[in-house]
Formats: C-alpha cells, structure tokens, sequence
C-alpha cells in the first residue's frame, strides 16, 4: 500500500507540473516574428496611369448632327483627310440651295445696276446697295458650304482606327468622341503624380509596373517627360512613361506605376510592420526587447535598417499595442503564423 501510495503521489505531480506548464505557455502572447535580412532597398513614388499611344488624336464633330454614315471600323488603316463618317447634311444642304439663289439674285442685279450705271440711268447708291447685298449673300454661301463640310468627319493623320463609337442614327455633339486615330506603337503611360512628390520624379528614372491583365508580373518603363505646369485642382503632375516597343501593354490598359527614386545595395532589411515610431520589438530566447532603431529607405512591405538591429535577429511583425519590454512571448514565424481571423 506503501508503494502505491507513492506512485499516486508522483502521478499526481506530474499531471500538476503538466497544466501549469501549459497555463503557464498559455498565459504568454503569441507573436509573429521575421529575420532581419540583407538585400537591395529602393525608394519609389506611387502613381496611377493609362496606357496611350505617343502619336493619336481623337476626332468628333465640329456641330451637333445625326450619324448619317460610319466608313470606317475599328482597326481600318486610313490616310489624313479620308472620310471617317458623315452626319446627316439634307438640311444643311436645303439651306445652302437658297442661299446659293440668293447670291445668284444679287450678282445680276450687281451687273445689271452697274450696267445702268455706266449709261446713266442708275444712281450710284443703287450700285453700291446691289454690291453689298451681293458680297453678304456670297459670304453667306460660303460660310453655309462650310458648315457642310464640317459634316463630314475627316481623318487627321495617318494611322489605324484605334476606338470607333456611336452608330448610325445617333446624335452626337461636340462632346462626343466617334473616333481615337493613331500609331499602334510606340505607346506610353499617362500617370499623374502627386505635387509632394513630384521633386523625386526625373528624366529617365527607371518605373516598375503593374496591370491587371498580367497578375505576378513587372513590366518595365522609362520617366520621359514631366510636365512643366500641375494641375492646382487635383494637385498633381503629368508624368509620361516611355514603353519598350515590344511591351506587352494595350491602349487603354490602366496600371499602377512605382518610379525608383532611389535604390541601395546590400542593406539590412526588415518588414516595415515591424517598426513603430523608430522603436522595434526583438525576440531574445522568448522576451521581447524593445530597441531603438535607424531607418533609411522605405520600400513596399520592407524597410532599411541603419542602425540598432543586427542580420538574422528576430523582430515581432505588427507588435501588439499591449506588448511591453521585456514580456514573455511566443514567437511564431512569419511564414508558418496562422492567418489573423
């Protein structure tokens, strides 16, 4: 009986030791944590753009009128000055009818007062009155002929029908584009940065982008031209970006641009999560340390270390509000912590 009273004993010890020490697991946080590791740093400015060709040009109408006609779609090869569609000019064609009878009225009375001039039998105001009328109707008739021309939509260079709208028996008006012609190649980006960052932004700076349409890839760009005037109202710049001729992009594609404004080689890094107001939290055989640090470039998700960590060190990720110096924790890697719920 002896014997087995002292075996109890032991067992119930054990089990003891066991839920306290997990009590004692439980009752520290858990924190995720990742290395500080070496690698490049680059600084960027953030931009939106739209891809566009370098050589096009939008054309609509001059005057309001109903698409009578479209001679052309999308992807035509066209030369400057061909038809690219007409409105409807029964109208405006009426109208020139009469004034071109009513100039015709006035040249021969012009000729016939100037006649009569001549023997004698006209006053001179007659002529002069039969001149001006003439010389209105005349400029009337022209003004008209032009009217009618401005009907017919023309292409302005030479290039391929990027974009056609709008359909025979719609109303347009000045507003409305019908047609984007252009050079398929070379294209660009049309970005606008905004004004506080604008200073870091040069001629010939490198550009990584992003589009939807490539999901996991960089595409590649050069800054070549940065307009001289910003916009006061959205308080921004125009930025162009060069693209290599065989770039992958379409007209028309939006992206999301980072310009590198700076780049260093071969510097400490750690997750920028990780720093809160110059300080980090280092994991050291279970306890956090909080610990001062310098920081240098600020890139997408990483941050330069100057000063105050060391390569391979342990900092906490998005240290909780409640975490103090020198508290027991549980450290979890980054890769391996469960997702936040």
């Amino acid at each position: 009986m002896r014997g087995r009273t002292v075996f109890y004993t032991v067992a119930v010890l054990t089990v003891a030791l066991g839920v306290g020490g997990y009590f004692f697991a439980a009752g520290r946080p858990q924190v995720t944590t990742a290395p500080v590791t070496r690698g490049p740093a680059a600084a960027a400015v953030y931009a939106t753009g739209t891809v566009e060709p370098v050589t096009w040009a939008k054309v609509g109408p001059i005057v309001a009128g109903r698409v009578a006609a479209i001679f052309v779609r999308d992807g035509a090869v066209v030369t400057a000055g061909r038809p690219l569609a007409q409105l409807d000019d029964r109208e405006a064609k009426a109208r020139l009818a009469e004034l071109e009878a009513r100039e015709r009225y006035w040249r021969d009375e012009l000729q016939r007062q100037t006649t009569l001039a001549e023997r004698g039998f006209a006053s001179r105001d007659a002529r002069e009155r039969a001149q001006s009328e003439f010389l209105q109707a005349q400029a009337a008739t022209s003004a008209q002929r032009q009217r009618i021309a401005d009907l017919t939509l023309i292409a302005p260079m030479e290039g391929v029908v990027l974009r056609q709208d709008y359909e025979v028996g719609e109303v347009v008006d000045k507003q409305h584009v019908l047609f984007w012609i252009g050079q398929p190649r070379p294209l660009r980006i049309t970005a606008d940065v905004d004004e506080e960052d604008i200073p870091r932004v040069k001629i010939g700076q490198r550009t990584l982008i992003k589009a939807d349409a490539f999901p996991g890839e960089t595409l590649a760009g050069i800054v070549g031209e940065i307009t001289p005037k910003g916009d006061p109202v959205n308080k921004s710049y125009r930025v162009r970006i060069a693209l290599p001729v065989d770039t992958k992009l379409h007209i028309g594609m939006t992206t999301e641009i980072n310009v590198i404004v700076e780049t260093r080689e071969n510097v400490l890094l750690a997750p920028s999560e990780a720093v809160r107001a110059g300080r980090v939290f280092v994991v050291e055989d279970g306890v956090a340390r909080r610990r001062r640090v310098t920081t240098g470039i600020l890139g997408r998700g990483m941050v330069e270390i100057r000063d105050g960590l060391n390569e391979g060190e342990q900092v906490v990720v998005n240290p909780p509000e409640s975490l103090a110096d020198g508290a027991r924790v549980r450290p979890v890697p980054l890769a391996s912590s469960e997702p936040a719920g």
